[in-house]
C-alpha cells in the first residue's frame, strides 16, 4: 500500500518548520506585496485580495493566523514574497510563507497526532499532526481544508 506522500515544506515562524499535502496546492507564485489590496473590517491576518489569474484571490498571513508574530511585521513594501494557493472543493486561499523549502515524500504511517498540551488551541485548530524529521525536530503538518474552511473565511468567501 502506498503510504508516502509529497508534500510542500516551508518555515513558519523564526525557527519551526511545516509542510502541507501538495494534494490541495494548486499553485506557487511569487507576489508583489503592492499588488494585495488591503480590505477594511478583515481580521489582521488578512493581508487583503490579489488578483491571480484573473480571479479574486484572498490571501492570508498564515504566521499571524496560527499566532505567530506578523510575517510582514518589517517588511519593505515594495518586496515580493512566496505565496502558497491552496484549493479545497473548488475554493482557492492564498498563504504567504516566509521561506519555502522543499517538496518531500513522507510518510504518512509516522506522523503523530497533535494534542491540546503541545500546540496553542490556535495552531491545533490547523494541524493534521506532526512529523518528527532526521535531526529530531518537529514538522507541523497543517490541514489545508482546515485553513480554507476556516470559520474565519466563511463569511467573506
Amino acid at each position: 500500500m502506498e503510504t508516502q506522500q509529497k508534500f510542500l515544506s516551508f518555515t513558519l515562524g523564526s525557527n519551526d518548520q511545516a509542510v502541507i499535502s501538495l494534494q490541495h496546492i494548486a499553485e506557487v507564485l511569487q507576489v508583489s506585496l503592492v499588488d494585495i489590496c488591503g480590505v477594511p473590517q478583515m481580521p489582521s491576518c488578512v493581508l487583503g485580495i490579489y488578483n491571480w489569474r484573473g480571479e479574486m484571490l484572498w490571501l492570508v498571513d498564515l504566521e499571524e493566523m496560527l499566532g505567530y508574530p506578523s510575517l510582514l511585521r518589517g517588511v519593505n513594501f515594495l518586496s515580493k514574497m512566496m505565496a502558497i494557493i491552496l484549493e479545497v472543493d473548488g475554493k482557492n486561499l492564498g498563504f504567504l510563507v516566509r521561506n519555502m523549502m522543499d517538496i518531500e515524500w513522507l510518510e504518512s504511517q509516522q506522523m503523530k497526532q497533535s494534542s491540546a498540551d503541545l500546540f496553542s488551541p490556535k495552531i491545533s485548530a490547523f494541524l493534521q499532526g506532526y512529523f518528527i524529521n532526521a535531526v529530531e525536530e518537529m514538522v507541523l503538518n497543517l490541514d489545508a481544508v482546515a485553513i480554507v474552511k476556516s470559520p474565519m473565511w466563511v463569511s467573506i468567501n
